[in-house]
């Protein structure tokens, strides 16, 4: 009867495993800012957008100076936090107040 010892590599303890490195955020970050930005320059036609206007251009400034590849959701988040400020404007003018309501 024959016995075969299976061969293993030797291991040396000076060569600790390798720690992988951690995963790039940088882009997944724009890219969250720029979706941000657009869902809340949208959300900010409806409601509060004299909070959700400002958040969502600057949020769409930071995207678009960092670089993100969606480009077009910045873009559209700029346009729409403007135009949250404009519908405030618009509807402040027409009731000649500080503030607004759809109740008139």
């Amino acid at each position: 009867m024959e016995l075969t010892t299976l061969t293993r590599k030797p291991t040396t303890a000076s060569t600790p495993d390798p720690v992988p490195a951690p995963a790039p955020t940088g882009r997944r970050d724009t890219d969250g800012m720029a979706v941000a930005s657009f869902v809340l320059g949208l959300l900010g036609l409806l409601v509060l957008n004299l909070f959700l206007g400002p958040i969502a251009i600057v949020l769409a400034g930071i995207a678009l100076l960092r670089g993100t590849s969606r480009k077009g959701r910045a873009l559209l988040g700029l346009g729409l936090g403007v135009a949250d400020l404009v519908v405030l404007a618009v509807l402040m003018s027409m009731d000649n107040t500080v503030s607004w309501g759809l109740a008139g």
